[in-house]
């Protein structure tokens, strides 16, 4: 105890100090004033006016001056807007961040426990289906979906049905094979396996809503024999042997301290000819400062304690050395781009709806989240890897490399 209060001052005490050396010295971090602030944004509040109308305003503080209402910003689209936020924002540290490091960031990272991380989870994931429906449209896959053209001119529905396919195919799922998929959702791909391919698919997740909603469409769909919908921590997966394991953008909350610990668990649940595909989200490998500020957001207001979204390299490492043989990785960030853009589009047709349960704040929480996220991933700041391994062992039959590359668009 005494060493993990050492390291949480120590750490808090290097932030500070990067972040006030950033403030001074890094480009970008902070900036000149523009021309006219006026031409970017409406202030609804005169004392906020009088502060910052003739100077950058610090991320953090315009963020929540427009939860608060009190400034709008110009233009009918907010997307369109933000395009230009690095000639009216500064990226600089404010005290509001160094609160919520020392408060409430640094201490979930560090412990990431079963009560901490079933209360977070809860807090997002169990806020209502129907919170998640406006935006995420009939699938309710919250995960990135996948495109074969360049602005998703599919749409929402049939790229997400794209996207479970090539999970599927990439997984070479055949009938009769028994199916893990950690961090589940609500449940569609284990839905999905379970009826196109054949499977024997068991989700898990620790939100309750999602349990009950997915178990309730794989009844609907008559599966309940080959699907299921289980309420557990992923600590608690029962210690059995899995032909195929799906994780997809669940990782970032196992926390970049559990991570490894996870991949192993992982390996171990793993038969022996089996494969496993984790989807992740993580970060450019030169961090930029928005980079951090835009993390720290993402941390307070939307995802509290996932703090593993990492490198490509380091994802690679670390399924390495729990022993998983790397057999492809794809970038799908661009299909993610495209993914929150269309989920940001059916927030703005939902507005009305929203606000009338859950109020004007939610609404601009989240309306300002998708329509950062997809510049975001349009720039590099984040981006989101598909890696395929299988466990690396002598006896391994390594014939797969030649086959399912012949068919590289992943054919039944």
């Amino acid at each position: 105890m005494i060493i993990t209060i050492a390291l949480y001052a120590l750490v808090a005490i290097v932030l500070a100090a990067i972040g006030y050396l950033a403030y001074l010295t890094i480009p970008g971090c902070y900036m000149s004033p523009p021309a006219n602030m006026e031409e970017f944004i409406t202030f609804n509040d005169a004392a906020f006016k009088n502060k910052w109308a003739k100077k950058n305003i610090p991320m953090e503080t315009l963020l929540e001056a427009y939860f608060d209402e009190k400034i709008d910003f110009k233009g009918e689209d907010l997307f369109e807007t933000l395009k230009n936020r690095d000639k009216y924002v500064n990226y600089a540290m404010t005290p509001g961040h160094y609160k919520f490091l020392l408060t409430r960031f640094l201490p979930e990272v560090l412990i990431h426990s079963k009560a901490d991380d079933e209360r977070m989870v809860r807090w997002h994931y169990d806020r209502g289906d129907d919170f998640f429906a406006w935006f995420l449209g009939p699938r309710m896959v919250y995960t990135s979906a996948y495109f074969t053209s360049v602005n998703g001119d599919e749409g929402l529905e049939k790229g997400q049905d794209q996207k479970l396919d090539l999970v599927c195919k990439k997984l070479m799922m055949k009938p009769g094979h028994t199916h893990l998929d950690i961090g589940c959702g609500w449940g569609t791909l284990a839905l999905h396996a379970a009826r196109d391919y054949g499977t024997i698919s068991t989700g898990i997740t620790i939100s309750e809503n999602q349990t009950k909603f997915g178990n309730q469409r794989i009844a609907n769909a008559g599966l309940s024999d080959r699907a299921k919908i289980l309420c557990l921590d992923y600590r608690d997966i029962p210690n059995k042997v899995w032909d195929r394991i799906s994780c997809l953008e669940m990782a970032e909350h196992v926390g970049v301290k559990n991570f490894l610990k996870f991949l192993k668990q992982v390996h171990g649940l793993l038969a022996e000819d089996g494969f496993f595909l984790l989807q992740l989200c993580g970060l450019r490998r030169k961090v930029q400062w928005r980079d951090i500020v835009w993390g720290l957001f993402m941390n307070k207001y939307i995802f509290p304690g996932a703090d593993a979204s990492i490198p490509c390299g380091q994802i690679v490492d670390s399924m390495e050395k729990a022993g998983f043989e790397i057999f492809s990785v794809e970038n799908v960030s661009w299909h993610y781009s495209v993914t929150i853009y269309l989920w940001y589009k059916n927030w703005i047709k939902n507005k009305d709806l929203i606000i009338k349960k859950y109020g004007e704040r939610w609404f601009r929480i989240w309306n300002m989240f998708l329509a950062w996220s997809v510049l975001i991933a349009r720039e590099g700041t984040a981006a989101c890897f598909q890696v395929v391994g299988s466990k690396n062992f002598n006896k391994a039959d390594r014939s797969y490399h030649v086959t399912t590359n012949k068919i590289f668009g992943y054919t039944k």
